[in-house]
Order: structure tokens, then C-alpha cells, then sequence
């Protein structure tokens, strides 16, 4: 059992500390920090009652190394779980450093002042964690996160060498809002708003924001258009995968999301860079996540599944070229019920516990800074399926034609 500090008070740290609180032959010790103490105090609330476990709660801007730091020396956790904004995962990977604790996140780190979603600034430390002895896992969400699992448990087990990946990212939801982002509205906006990638032949191809759609037929939620994004997943898993020729990141959007961004675009509130309003700088896009619903708030009004998973070809095996498709099926309404939280914050919330999990219990080990198909899949996806996000294999007829 062990001690962990999770950093963070939004839906994945509610979700992640109500599974854990609910794990505690593998958590001894839970504490939530978050820079508004009121947040981390009314998830220890929520989780009391469910579990019977107390939560220690703190105030803390993660950006402040120093502080952070005496956290950590003052709680001594086993981990740290980054679940703050990906703006600060540099300041809290200092701070495990500092103070000789493991490090695990969900979202890579970005900057302030532009939209870039690469890894290198942390695998950066790949040098320091080691020579520490500790550490850093790196994404351990569901996209990323489960997606990379789903690849290396379709490659340890039913392909010699996948081809091609495709990562579909489906919300069936439907939460009432005339518009409104099911996880922080900040990330997911500059996420959509940000040029399109996909890895093909060992190159990267740009294309323009939501240009390029498809329709596809998710099980449990119909027909929904997807389009082609970046996702940083695809950046870890060409490195560590190399033999795939083709890599893409699919996620739906209804129409009405997509003509709310064309005019939030257009009319500049979706820009980075500051701009002076009554003589104050302000950022257009962190106004607008003020104004915005808050995605924690949505729980109670959403209905609907979501479908994640990934689709690969290549030669099985058995020695035939195949096309598998991996995915779970998550209910909005059941991941309210059993945690408070819709399932968009549930299926980054129970990976970043089951992640947590492989760490303190010794399962995945190594000094160094990780990402998650770097590691045997099989522990990871036993825990899937007995902590609320079941998976399934299926083949299909033949490759995507599209």
C-alpha cells in the first residue's frame, strides 16, 4: 500500500481519487491538492460517503516549485498524479525531483503562448529522473493513455507488425448545453483549434483544422462525423513503434460544436495572445473558458455512451494480414452514478488510477521518464476491465477505406 499526492480538482482528479479511495489495499493514503482548496474539499466529501475514506485536502499553486516541493517533504507520498493543467507539468516534475518522489501526468506539457503538444520538453528529463532513480510515466489517460495500451496489447498478442493505426475518439453524449466542452475548455479548444497531423511514411502531413471528416457507425452511439486532429499519443507511439506506417487521431463533433468554434474563431475569442481590455492584458481563450460551462458541472445532465479505441492492420500471428479494432464503451449516467462525474472525466480518471496503480505496487518499474506503450499492457488492461472500463476485440472485414 502507499501513499499518493493527486494534484488537481477537476473531473479526471475527482473521478481518479474516488477510484482510488475505492482501492485502498493498493492506496493507503489519498491527498488532493489544487490551487482552490474549496474544490479538493468538496471531492473529499463526495467521497466520504461512498467509500468511508478521508481524504486530506490542500491549497497549492503547483506552479511554485518551492512550495510544492514542501509539500511533498511535509507528506512524503510514493507518487505525485499530475492531473493540473498541462502548463505545469514542468514545475511539478521539479518538484518531484526536489523531493525524490515518482511522477505520473495524463496530458503532455505545453506552453503558455502557444499550442505545441510534443513531448520533448519532458523527455528532456529523461537523464535526470534516472540518474534519481525515479519515475516519470507520462500520459496515462485514456487518449493518450489506454489508446497506446490498446496498441501494444494488440501487438503483443495478435499482430507480428501493425501497418497502419487509427485512434477513434467518439462522445455520444448529450449534456443540454447550447455549447459547452465536456473536459477543461482551454486544452480542448486550443486542441481543435490547432493544425492538423498524422504520421505517414515516416513524415509528418499537415493539413488545416477539421478540414478533413468522416463518417463512421460507433457501436452503442450511430453515425457521427470525426475528423482528423493531432494528438500527442501519436507522437510517442511512431517513436517507440516504429514500424507503423500510418498513424491517426479521430474525434467526434456534432454540427452544432462545430459552428459555435467557426464563430468563437472568427470573432478572435478563441486567440492565445494577450490583447489589452480596459487597460488590462487579457487572453481571449481563458475569458471564454470563464464564461463556458464548467465541464464538472455537466455530470448531471448528460446522457449517452462514449466509444474509444483504436483500429490496426497488419500481419497477424497466423501469418494473414488482419484488421482488429479495440474499443470501450462508456455510459455517461453509470459513470455519474458510481463516481459524481460524467464519463468523458471517467475515462481519463480510472486510468490515471489504474496507472497510479502499476506504479505503486511495482507492476511497471524503471528510472526514467516513460510513456505508456512502453510498458507490458496485459496488468494495465486486466485493471480496465475490473474498475469500470470493460474493452473488447473484434475483427473487421477488411482495412478503413478511407
Amino acid at each position: 500500500m502507499s501513499k499518493v499526492l493527486v494534484i488537481g480538482a477537476g473531473g479526471v482528479g475527482s473521478v481518479a481519487v474516488h477510484k482510488m479511495a475505492m482501492n485502498p489495499e493498493i492506496f493507503s493514503h489519498i491527498s488532493l491538492a489544487s490551487r482552490t482548496k474549496s474544490k479538493c474539499d468538496a471531492i473529499a466529501e463526495s467521497v466520504k460517503p461512498r467509500t468511508n475514506v478521508d481524504i486530506d485536502t490542500y491549497g497549492l499553486d503547483a506552479d511554485d516549485v518551492a512550495a510544492t516541493t514542501a509539500l511533498l517533504n511535509s507528506i512524503k507520498p510514493a507518487l505525485v498524479v499530475n492531473l493540473a493543467l498541462p502548463y505545469q507539468d514542468l514545475n511539478i516534475m521539479e518538484a518531484c525531483l526536489a523531493a525524490g518522489v515518482h511522477y505520473m501526468d495524463t496530458a503532455n506539457y505545453e506552453p503558455l503562448d502557444v499550442a505545441k503538444f510534443e513531448y520533448h520538453w519532458q523527455w528532456a528529463y529523461q537523464d535526470r529522473f534516472k540518474e534519481a532513480g525515479l519515475t516519470a510515466l507520462l500520459g496515462s489517460g485514456f487518449d493518450p493513455g489506454v489508446t497506446s495500451v490498446f496498441t501494444t496489447y494488440l501487438k503483443k498478442h495478435h499482430f507480428d507488425r501493425i501497418d497502419t493505426l487509427d485512434i477513434l475518439d467518439c462522445n455520444g453524449g448529450d449534456h443540454g448545453q447550447a455549447f459547452a466542452t465536456n473536459f477543461n475548455p482551454e486544452i480542448n479548444i486550443r486542441e481543435v483549434t490547432a493544425v492538423a497531423r498524422h504520421w505517414e511514411n515516416g513524415d509528418w502531413v499537415e493539413t488545416p483544422p477539421m478540414s478533413v471528416k468522416q463518417s463512421f457507425d460507433f457501436e452503442a452511439v450511430g453515425p457521427k462525423n470525426m475528423y482528423l486532429m493531432y494528438h500527442e499519443e501519436i507522437e510517442s507511439l511512431k517513436t517507440h513503434l516504429p514500424e507503423i506506417k500510418r498513424i491517426r487521431f479521430w474525434m467526434t463533433f456534432g454540427d452544432a460544436y462545430i459552428t459555435h468554434l467557426n464563430v468563437l474563431q472568427a470573432v478572435g475569442m478563441t486567440r492565445i495572445d494577450p490583447v489589452m481590455y480596459e487597460g488590462k492584458e487579457i487572453i481571449p481563450l481563458q475569458f471564454l473558458k470563464a464564461v463556458l460551462p464548467e465541464p464538472a458541472s455537466l455530470g448531471p445532465t448528460t446522457k449517452g455512451k462514449t466509444n474509444i479505441g483504436c483500429i490496426a492492420t497488419g500481419l497477424g500471428k497466423d501469418g494473414k494480414e488482419k484488421t482488429l479494432y479495440i474499443y470501450n464503451i462508456c455510459d455517461h449516467e453509470d459513470a455519474y452514478a458510481e463516481t459524481g462525474n460524467q464519463a468523458v472525466s471517467y475515462t481519463t480518471g480510472v486510468p490515471a488510477m489504474i496507472g497510479a496503480a502499476m506504479l505503486v505496487t511495482g507492476k511497471w518499474t524503471g528510472a526514467g521518464v516513460w510513456n505508456m506503450e512502453q510498458f507490458d499492457p496485459d496488468p494495465f488492461m486486466d485493471m480496465l476491465n475490473a474498475h469500470g472500463l470493460p474493452w473488447q476485440v473484434k475483427e473487421l472485414d477488411g482495412p478503413l477505406q478511407f
